[in-house]
């Protein structure tokens, strides 16, 4: 079965999926392969629960007609979202990658854009080799603008994502140390990222960026690329802007906008700049991108602000790696709140640099002299430490310690890796 054929049975359905466990009447399921699954042993039982066809790409599933026997069921799948794609030949596709801040910038793009233009994005975190096509099979014809995430841990990774998102525009939002050991340290960290900059330079492309930092600026001067639009502090941006205020949110002001920001922290300028540099750009009213940003909030465990009666929880345990931790602790020690409260958890795919980068991160939160520094993991276990700072094996310990307290008048930041699961600690 060819593409064109696989695709007038997309259109006669009910949408994809992948997850057999979810089928929806009249969808279409695709037997993907993973490290501890085969979609394909699923296939029939997908066809039961009310899918109209399976994609397959081993003979031995194929019970009946309604099992698509296909050379590779992942490639059909992102060529399929590619071919849709073309048929819906959205204005602009504006792709976001980064070590940091791309699921917030995304957000903030997405509020601002959505003002003015029919705009579609990545949802929740379907930002890898599945969760992109699927996100693009989901694009509505009437869409001007898509903006998608492109999450990343090892090289040629964004390379093979642009083949068929085909981005006419793009964002890295910065190169700090996530992924490490996936990508072979900080350069091939750029590297990888980079490869989004390759291919906008290839197709005459447009890049938004933070002119602000030098190892982005330094990339750039690296590739021909002719359409840069720059944001930040410096004059010499094109878009700038200023914080006004940093506690308990973010107050930034650009041209004679002043923006009261939901989210903590100064290094979420970037990610609000970013939002207002795309908006300017594509012509979106001042008082919308103003409206837009003000009225965004932060979920799913990112930089979520939480009242918990006598305390603040910043509960930013969706991820976590050196970079966003070191921001998010020097944020949270210019507080004015006096009792300063950290609990962190292991920072995961670091290989080789594990040690080093945990050791680095106790010997900041050290520095910072926090009120209470508590480390949740194996690697903060094997950390060199005072006595002062309290070390758990795990988060249920960790929850039993907090159960405990009482706290008054504090902030309290927890912030760890996805895996480790830090909301636990607070349930």
């Amino acid at each position: 079965m060819n593409i064109q054929e696989l695709y007038a049975l997309f259109c006669a359905s009910s949408g994809v999926t992948s997850d057999s466990r979810k089928i929806n009447q009249n969808q279409l399921f695709f037997a993907l392969r993973g490290e501890n699954f085969n979609g394909n042993s699923f296939a029939q039982r997908a066809l039961e629960l009310g899918a109209t066809y399976s994609i397959i790409d081993e003979p031995e599933y194929q019970t009946n007609e309604k099992c698509i026997l296909v050379d590779d069921v992942l490639t059909t799948l992102q060529q399929l979202a590619n071919y849709h794609l073309h048929q819906i030949r959205p204005k602009t596709i504006l792709a976001i990658t980064g070590s940091n801040g791309k699921t917030t910038t995304k957000e903030l793009v997405h509020a601002v854009l959505s003002t003015t233009y029919n705009t579609h994005y990545t949802k929740g975190n379907y930002n890898n080799h599945i969760g992109i096509p699927l996100t693009l099979l989901e694009m509505p014809a009437n869409t001007d603008i898509a903006v998608i995430e492109m999450g990343a841990n090892h090289q040629k990774e964004i390379e093979q994502y642009c083949t068929y998102v085909e981005p006419t525009h793009g964002i890295i939002t910065n190169c700090g140390k996530a992924h490490l050991e996936g990508f072979g340290g900080e350069v091939g960290v750029r590297k990888g990222k980079g490869e989004l900059y390759d291919y906008l330079a290839q197709h005459d492309g447009t890049v938004f960026v933070n002119g602000d930092d030098g190892i982005l600026i330094e990339m750039l001067k690296e590739r021909k690329l002719e359409h840069i639009i720059r944001y930040g502090k410096n004059t010499f941006n094109k878009y700038q802007g200023k914080i006004i205020q940093e506690q308990p949110f973010l107050k930034i002001q650009f041209e004679d906008v002043i923006i009261q920001s939901n989210l903590f922290g100064s290094y979420n300028y970037t990610n609000i700049m970013c939002a207002v540099a795309v908006g300017k750009s594509f012509n979106v009213k001042n008082e919308q991108i103003k409206q837009a940003i003000e009225n965004y909030f932060p979920n799913n465990a990112r930089s979520q602000m939480i009242e918990k009666g006598d305390y603040k929880l910043i509960l930013d345990a969706y991820n976590a790696n050196p970079t966003s931790m070191q921001h998010a602790l020097e944020s949270l020690a210019q507080s004015a709140t006096k009792n300063k409260i950290v609990i962190l958890g292991d920072m995961f795919e670091l290989g080789e640099y594990a040690a080093q980068e945990h050791q680095k991160i106790v010997d900041l939160a050290s520095s910072l002299r926090f009120n209470t520094i508590v480390l949740v993991g194996e690697e903060f276990a094997k950390t060199n430490h005072s006595n002062e700072i309290l070390v758990f094996a795990d988060t249920t310990k960790a929850q039993q310690w907090f159960k405990q307290q009482q706290f008054q008048d504090a902030v309290i930041l927890l912030k760890g890796s996805r895996s480790m699961k830090m909301e636990k600690v607070i349930e």
